[in-house]
């Protein structure tokens, strides 16, 4: 297995709600950041104005809202994790309840319940207003370096 190093420093930053390093090492993308991080949960919120980001049609392209729950689920499942431990994501449905359109958007990412070797996790995408625009389930594989 690889070097779970870098890794255990990251969800040590997780648990140590350290937003910065955790925007450093999981946004990819300019502009997304962690707002905060907490034992099963983690808030991301994200101005997206980019034009690459946003459709024909002038709205934000369900890809990005992919990759927001996933930065918001990713740091919550690793907020859980123990040393050693690691997860990965198995299976991911999203929902597109409302268009997006560009601004500020909100993530909140919660694990709903982690066991041994398979945790399952939800996400919400809210614009500024707080209208919801798009639920996530998320199956996760969890693993030991051992």
């Amino acid at each position: 297995m690889a070097d779970l190093a870098p890794l255990t420093a990251l969800n040590r930053a997780i648990r140590d709600n350290d937003v910065a390093e955790v925007t450093r090492q999981l946004s990819g993308e300019p502009g997304l950041r962690a707002i905060e991080c907490a034992p099963g949960v983690s808030r991301w919120e994200w101005d997206v104005t980019e034009s690459r980001l946003i459709n024909p049609f002038g709205l934000v392209r369900g890809g990005y809202l992919s990759i927001l729950a996933d930065a918001a689920m990713s740091s919550a499942i690793g907020s859980v994790l123990g040393d050693g431990e690691l997860a990965t994501t198995a299976e991911f449905k999203i929902s597109f309840l409302r268009a997006a359109k560009p601004g500020v958007l909100r993530a909140e990412g919660r694990v709903v319940q982690k066991g041994r070797r398979v945790a399952f996790l939800e996400a919400q995408i809210r614009d500024a207003r707080g209208e919801l625009l798009a639920t996530v389930t998320s199956t996760w594989t969890v693993m030991r370096a051992d």
